[in-house]
């Protein structure tokens, strides 16, 4: 196996809760992500998937060093990225960038798509001279399928899904080697999210990206991921490949949430068996003790709440955290 592009060691980040007018104490803390581990190899798509509230987005705003971790590590090409600084934490911004969730609001409405997507170029003056960007920035937009000659128009006069397009040509501008795609389909409508999907697809071959593809559509991530990593309040609960986490999955959750994915043969979805989860999902401020699912699983037993399962291999071989993983065939 090649050197990982990207390794995240035990990564962990709590948002403290205060209380008080004056002298705000410290009361609690929200366990966004408590201690996540995974790699991505170069060109390889890791979907990161799970319920709201489960900590995918704060993982990538972390990654992208917009929040700062509580605790952990984590290694682009070898360079710890939490103890970069200055104009070597510059220069890593250069390698990794992000799509955001809604095209609506992560565009500037004041600035033309030309601004927008050559705003890169403005920070980081040393990637292209000032005089070739308009012709940069009119190569992206064909890149992404929009016409170059919209170069001056406004966000407003674009749909949707052209203004996902401009985002990732935002995104591309600096020609990264990993980008995080946080959410950029489930704003859309179901068409524009198979263009935007494809898209993603011809660019991850043409640039040789690395994708970590943030969703909550497990559907969606099939599409594109070589591996998928299933989360659960602040934690990895299973992960592996494709297959293994589609056709053989082993943690009680990720079967769970594979049962509830809509399937449109009438035929199929007669076969299928949908598992029903009691109750809602515990507060991030006060997690379980032992398993975090176990509040909510119909295999817990005493050892669930007294010892928290480790993400090891489990029956088939690939990594899930349960004491009683078990492969259920899930989709027929």
């Amino acid at each position: 196996m090649p050197e990982p592009i990207l390794s995240v060691q035990n990564l962990v980040k709590h948002f403290p809760v205060r209380q008080g007018v004056l002298f705000k104490r410290t009361v609690g803390h929200v366990k966004a992500v408590d201690g996540v581990s995974f790699e991505l190899q170069p060109g390889e798509t890791l979907g990161v998937v799970g319920e709201s509230g489960c900590g995918k987005s704060t993982l990538a705003q972390v990654l992208m060093r917009l929040e700062e971790p509580t605790a952990g590590a984590a290694t682009f090409e070898g360079r710890d990225i939490f103890k970069l600084r200055g104009g070597e934490l510059r220069r890593m911004r250069r390698e990794i960038q992000i799509v955001l969730q809604d095209p609506y609001t992560s565009l500037n409405p004041r600035m033309t798509v030309g601004d927008i997507v050559g705003e890169p170029f403005e920070i980081h003056t040393e990637v292209a001279p000032k005089g070739s960007r308009p012709k940069k920035v009119q190569e992206l937009l064909e890149v992404v399928g929009l016409n170059p000659e919209h170069i001056n128009r406004y966000p407003h006069q674009f749909s949707g899904g052209q203004r996902q397009r401009i985002g990732i040509a935002r995104a591309l501008a600096l020609r990264p080697k990993v980008i995080i795609c946080d959410e950029p389909v489930s704003a859309l409508d179901v068409s524009i999210q198979a263009q935007v999907m494809n898209l993603l697809g011809d660019l991850q071959t043409e640039f040789g990206l690395s994708y970590v593809f943030i969703a909550h559509d497990l559907s969606v991530v099939r599409h594109l991921a070589t591996r998928v990593a299933v989360m659960y309040l602040g934690k990895i609960v299973e992960i592996g490949t494709e297959d293994e986490i589609y056709e053989r999955p082993s943690h009680p959750y990720t079967q769970a949430l594979l049962s509830a994915v809509p399937v449109a043969d009438p035929e199929v979805r007669g076969q299928r068996q949908i598992i029903r989860l009691e109750g809602d999902p515990p507060s991030p401020l006060d997690p379980p003790s032992g398993c975090r699912f176990r509040t909510r699983c119909w295999k817990a037993q005493d050892i669930c709440a007294t010892e928290e399962p480790p993400l090891q291999p489990r029956t088939d071989g690939h990594l899930s955290a349960c004491h009683f993983a078990e492969v259920r065939s899930v989709v027929p």
